[in-house]
């Protein structure tokens, strides 16, 4: 049953994530995706997989979003409401940089 409850809270983390970042950050002539939220079994960290587009604008997508973390944290913990919110990891995925 565990398995079961990550996969639908990475799932929940995916699309309010990608809302967030729809909603409140403008990367010029870039495109961000949320293309995978994988949860750790103890729900305390979810690493979070960005497709960029174009790839060399990934340091600059980063660094924007690590800046916000905590607040993006906040945001999620309000409009999904589970206690711990897992720590959120950003990955560039590099597969966007064909």
């Amino acid at each position: 049953m565990r398995p079961y409850r990550d996969l639908k809270i990475g799932n929940l983390i995916q699309e309010e994530l990608s809302r967030l970042i729809l909603r409140n950050f403008d990367f010029e002539n870039t495109l961000v995706t949320v293309t995978k939220v994988e949860i750790t079994p103890d729900l305390l960290q979810a690493k979070v997989s960005l497709g960029i587009i174009p790839f060399n604008q990934g340091p600059m997508v980063f660094r924007a979003l690590e800046a916000q973390r905590r607040e993006l944290q906040h945001r999620l913990l309000k409009k999904i409401n589970i206690k711990p919110m897992p720590h959120l990891k950003f990955l560039i995925e590099e597969e966007t940089a064909t």
